[in-house]
């Protein structure tokens, strides 16, 4: 062992030239620099370079941002201490309240479709529904809950499994945090901290004990960022085992985040801005052939992009596979894909394939909760357009959504059936499906559609010319298969569903109008669903039935077009970004008075607070390192391994936290406040708080004997 300033090193002992004292004994000594080379003269010039820049730093090194020497040892004890201090914080009184807790009535009931097999729509992929359903299921739930709202007694149902399931996942934040940071840092006290904020923060400790996508997202979010941090301190050892795994890993935790939200798209993001980074740095190395940054392009295309493509498709299928029979998710789908639920009337049903004049028909809107074209016998209110009968769009089946086509030539040619450019009447009621220059009930822009004359006798406001979308003059109308349009001809506007909910004296149907925008959008598609006509012959709907591509396809259309769509309703609290990272206002997940098990969604103030205010700080230190590095200014020791950790691994986060907070401004559906937490998690303690972590009972905040006195800092904190 030679002890040098600064350094140990162990040499064998033939290096030194000296003679053993004894068998398997050593030479010791505590030598000067000058000394010691005297006796490694024997070493290459390499190690001695070594020793030199070990010692002082090599004097060809730049005095500028380095890489940091590496002091990331973490005692298995204190990863352990983390483990264990998350997992008791989050499975601390797990099963209260014994009721349904806000979004619970959502996905713990979708964890029920799933045990029965029954098909529903879910604006969000289906991975993080599935493995909350298989928890409920290992676990000796039955699926028998309703979830029907919030406040419901759990009773006897065995609901805890699916709660422990996501506070398990819930209790991997913290450890997930300490490595990360670690990796990132080289610093013990660092990881600690990051991981002791996530794990005494009020906020993540209620997000991860009930029923919810969020844990499951973050614990995927998390394990993405780490794999790909461990695959960076990997890149010196190419294409060996170990790269190979984070590499992969991080595509397998890239996949669950997409599977489980839309929002797994912003780490998807990070990870391929850190990846581009990467190779720009490889192309530059000119020690690498062409044919090497070939091999490391495409380890990352087939990890990074084909292995997470191939994983999210397969959560499709499986999601298709399991969810085979008829239920409430049916009316957002297209006829075709209905045809495949097992108990749907389309299921191995057999209908005439082409629509012929005198065939009864149903037509199927197609976007998003647009319905079937229905009439009943009520009319419009005095003051809402023309007094006539209401035509309306019904989301459900019913023996009102049967419309009859009539022709509108004097003859009907030898082959009846019905294709583009024709004009027909529609018959429902003895009335024909009529417009007229009246406004529509809701949306003022647009016509009325109304149920007009009486046993198919009307005026020219009833005629309506068929289009093809897609096709040409003459194409045929195809059961299921066709999407069109129905010009009306009078006032050459289209027909549509505008989604909108009529008042109750439209029986809170959607409203059907004439638009005058003819632009092709699914507001104005229809598709032809139920086809009853005796005198033509009848085939399988099975041959018609959509190939796994175009039902993947179909669903990432509806479920974009559902996202889009969630506007909040009237008198709907809606939160803003803004509020977000300063606490402004929390989410109430259950209770409101005295009497009630209350559980209130906040972040601790203190935390929450600290992290912007280090945020803003983080800022203030990037720009003067960055200022001090472009005027050349020399950093030596622990300056230069902080320059590094600042600019490199504080960007990354800094980087995270943007990409998962700032795409909010620019979204137009509702949000809501758990929304930041995914970003909360790149910007990050204490007992007063604790209430909020696991619901309250008893006095109000401001009863001074209540466990809150003193704590409602701000009015907008609801508890």
């Amino acid at each position: 062992v030679l002890q040098l300033p600064g350094s140990v090193l162990i040499v064998p002992q033939a290096t030194l030239g000296g003679k053993p004292k004894g068998k398997g004994m050593q030479y010791h000594g505590n030598i000067g620099k000058d000394e010691g080379l005297k006796g490694l003269s024997a070493f290459p010039s390499l190690l001695v370079r070594l020793l030199m820049r070990r010692i002082k730093g090599s004097p060809n090194e730049e005095d500028t941002c380095s890489s940091p020497s590496r002091d990331d040892h973490v005692p298995v004890y204190t990863l352990v201490l983390v483990l264990v201090l998350s997992v008791c914080t989050r499975f601390y009184k797990i099963t209260e309240p014994p009721h349904v807790c806000w979004d619970e009535t959502h996905f713990g009931k979708m964890g029920s479709y799933y045990i029965n097999r029954t098909f529903f729509f879910d604006v969000h992929p289906p991975l993080g529904k599935m493995l909350i359903g298989l928890a409920g299921y290992l676990t000796g739930y039955d699926g028998t809950f309703p979830f029907i709202k919030p406040g419901d007694k759990y009773e006897h149902h065995n609901y805890w499994g699916m709660r422990a399931f996501c506070a398990a996942l819930g209790s991997c934040l913290p450890p997930f945090a300490c490595l990360i940071v670690l990796e990132l840092s080289h610093s013990t006290p660092a990881a600690l901290i990051a991981a002791s904020l996530l794990i005494f923060d009020t906020g993540c400790i209620t997000l991860s004990q009930y029923i919810l996508l969020d844990p499951i997202l973050m614990c995927f979010i998390m394990g993405s960022v780490l794999c790909m941090v461990r695959f960076n301190t990997h890149r010196l050892r190419p294409f060996s085992f170990s790269w190979w795994f984070w590499l992969l890993l991080t595509g397998v935790c890239l996949s669950g985040s997409l599977g489980v939200k839309f929002v797994g798209l912003f780490v998807i993001l990070l990870v391929g801005i850190n990846t581009v980074f990467d190779l720009w740095r490889l192309l530059g190395d000119l020690s690498l052939s062409l044919l090497d940054f070939g091999k490391h392009l495409l380890a990352r295309v087939f990890g990074l992009i084909m292995l997470p493509l191939f994983l999210y498709t397969t959560i499709f299928a499986v999601h298709f596979i399991v969810l085979n029979r008829s239920g409430p998710g049916d009316g957002f789908f297209s006829s075709a894909f209905q045809s495949r639920l097992i108990g749907n009337n389309l299921h191995n049903a057999s209908i005439p394939e082409y629509l012929a004049y005198g065939s009864v028909i149903t037509v199927k809107n197609l976007r998003i909760a647009g319905g079937y074209l229905h009439s009943h016998w009520h009319l419009y209110p005095e003051g809402v357009g023309a007094h006539q009968q209401q035509v309306t769009a019904y989301l459900h089946k019913d023996y009102n959504n049967l419309w009859l086509i009539h022709t509108a030539q004097e003859s009907i040619t030898p082959v009846p059936f019905l294709s583009s450019a024709h004009l027909i009447f529609f018959i429902r009621t003895t009335r024909n499906l009529h417009s007229h220059f009246h406004e529509a009930p809701l949306t003022k822009k647009h016509l009325q559609v109304t149920g007009y004359g009486i046993n198919g006798s009307g005026d020219v406001n009833d005629l309506w010319q068929v289009e093809v979308c897609g096709g040409k003059k003459g194409d045929p109308v195809k059961v299921l298969r066709s999407k069109v349009r129905f010009l009306h001809r009078s006032t050459g506007c289209v027909l549509g569903s505008s989604g909108k909910t009529l008042p109750k004296w439209g029986w809170e149907q959607v409203e059907v109008t004439c638009s005058p925008y003819v632009k092709e959008t699914p507001n104005t598609q229809w598709n032809i669903e139920d086809h009853i006509n005796p005198k033509l012959p009848n085939i399988s709907l099975s041959v018609l039935k959509p190939t796994f591509l175009e039902i993947l396809w179909e669903s990432h259309i509806v479920m974009i077009r559902g996202n889009s769509g969630l506007k909040p309703k009237d008198n709907e609290m809606n939160s803003k970004p803004w509020h977000w990272p300063i606490n402004y206002q929390g989410l109430r997940f259950s209770g409101v008075n005295e009497t009630e098990y209350r559980v209130y969604l906040l972040g601790n103030p203190v935390i929450w607070w600290l992290n912007l205010l280090s945020l803003a700080l983080f800022v203030l230190m990037l720009t003067v390192a960055s200022l001090a590095k472009q005027r050349g200014v020399k950093m030596e020791g622990m300056r230069k391994v902080h320059c590094h950790t600042l600019m490199e691994g504080g960007g990354m986060l800094l980087l995270g936290w943007l990409l998962h907070y700032l795409p909010f401004y620019i979204m137009g559906r509702i949000l809501y406040y758990h929304h930041y937490f995914p970003a909360m998690l790149f910007s990050s303690i204490f007992y007063l708080f604790h209430p909020l972590s696991y619901g309250m009972r008893g006095p109000l905040a401001q009863d001074p004997a209540s466990s809150m006195a003193g704590l409602k800092w701000m009015e907008s904190w609801e508890f």
